[in-house]
């Protein structure tokens, strides 16, 4: 059954072009500083109005956001060059290297700025000798106001950079992580696949041996039976094998049928009791063909051993939300098996794994009792399927 995945090309961050995200950085900025220059004039228009001056707030606004204009514009060229600089950021090396460039070519110029603001406000002209005057009486506690806010704003540039290079590592490693995931499903349905390619022919096989060995009875009626079952076996085994549930009622209709083959082969030599498929076993679910192996590895193991009946006992029991299945036959010693393919109780194991993971579990070999040695097949599997194969 195919299962719905995320389509990975949406997942993909969209390429903006560079004058677009120029302009949307700026947007941001100038966003961002405005409120900040909101927020400072207010609090300057409260000192004015305490004084009883006259100066309007949209006066003080502007004087603070053309104070600012150049900072806007720098640390928007410092989130461009840093976000594009990853190597600068790794180390503590390059990011002191950034910080003394900005003192050093940036600072000055926003001493400048401040400072030419200041003559256009006095209208004392913009001369060299005014410019250089008015630097030299610009004071050192301007020059330190002007120094926190660069600071400030490199190191808040950086920590939005850092914190969004971050994310961006984290979101490349979930989808690496996710991409490796359904690599792991689309290998694991893979295997499952091929589990039930060889599933179906070892089955197929299994059946045509048994119809073989009517036809060589030389008992037409009953080979004829036998061909009859077959088709209805196989018919089955192709539509359950398309799924990857069905409900338990339903394999054991279908083991039964199964055994009605076979006892045409075997008489009644063959002996098979089925305990505890009360009502509350046969709502559950299990993948299709789980159980004819087990039966046919029990059949090998004990009519084809001797001539006197057979002893194979198939229960279900429930602990809790989990289902037991034991599949019992009796052992003579010295008595040598047929051989058969091997494939039945090894692909059960490796099927329930794939499908169930740890919340399946396989065990068999000899067990005694009552004085009778016997080979069980014992499995422990939940009793439904999992809520995300329901969905």
């Amino acid at each position: 059954m195919e299962k719905a995945r995320p389509d990975t090309q949406f997942m993909q961050p969209k390429l903006v072009s560079a004058p677009v995200e120029v302009m949307r950085l700026l947007f941001i900025n100038i966003l961002i500083w405005t409120s900040m220059c909101a927020v400072g004039a207010l609090g300057n228009y409260s000192d004015v109005v305490k004084h009883g001056s006259r100066r309007t707030y949209a006066d003080i606004l502007w004087n603070w956001i053309s104070s600012h204009m150049l900072m806007m514009v720098f640390s928007t060229c410092l989130f461009m060059l840093l976000r594009r600089s990853e190597k600068l950021l790794s180390t503590s090396r390059g990011i002191a290297i950034a910080y003394g460039l900005m003192l050093v070519f940036f600072l000055p110029v926003e001493i400048l700025y401040v400072h030419m603001l200041d003559l256009l406000k006095l209208n004392t002209g913009f001369g060299f000798q005014e410019i250089w005057q008015g630097l030299f009486n610009f004071g050192g506690f301007g020059i330190f106001l002007e120094f926190a806010w660069s600071t400030g704003t490199f190191i808040a540039v950086l920590a939005t950079c850092t914190w969004r290079q971050g994310r961006v590592r984290e979101q490349a490693l979930q989808q690496s992580m996710n991409d490796v995931l359904h690599l792991q499903l689309d290998l694991q349905e893979q295997r499952l696949q091929a589990l039930r390619g060889q599933l179906e022919p070892h089955f197929i096989f299994n059946c045509l041996n048994a119809i073989s060995a009517l036809v060589r009875s030389d008992d037409k009626r009953i080979a004829l039976s036998g061909l009859n079952r077959l088709s209805d076996l196989l018919r089955y085994a192709l539509t359950a094998s398309s799924r990857d549930w069905v409900s338990i009622e339903d394999e054991l209709d279908f083991i039964r049928d199964y055994l009605d083959l076979q006892r045409l082969r075997y008489g009644t030599r063959l002996q098979v009791s089925i305990k505890g498929d009360d009502a509350s076993v046969l709502a559950g679910d299990c993948p299709p063909l789980l159980l004819q192996p087990l039966l046919e590895n029990a059949l090998r193991h004990d009519l084809d051993c001797h001539e006197a009946a057979s002893d194979i006992c198939m229960r279900f029991t429930l602990e809790g939300e989990q289902l037991c299945i034991q599949v019992s036959n009796a052992v003579t010693d010295g008595l040598v098996a047929n051989p058969g393919l091997g494939l039945g109780l090894p692909q059960t194991q490796a099927r329930l794994q794939l499908i169930y993971g740890d919340a399946a579990s396989m065990h068999s070999g000899r067990i005694m009792k009552s004085g009778k040695t016997s080979f069980e097949v014992e499995i422990h599997m939940p009793l439904h399927m999992p809520e995300s194969e329901a969905a």
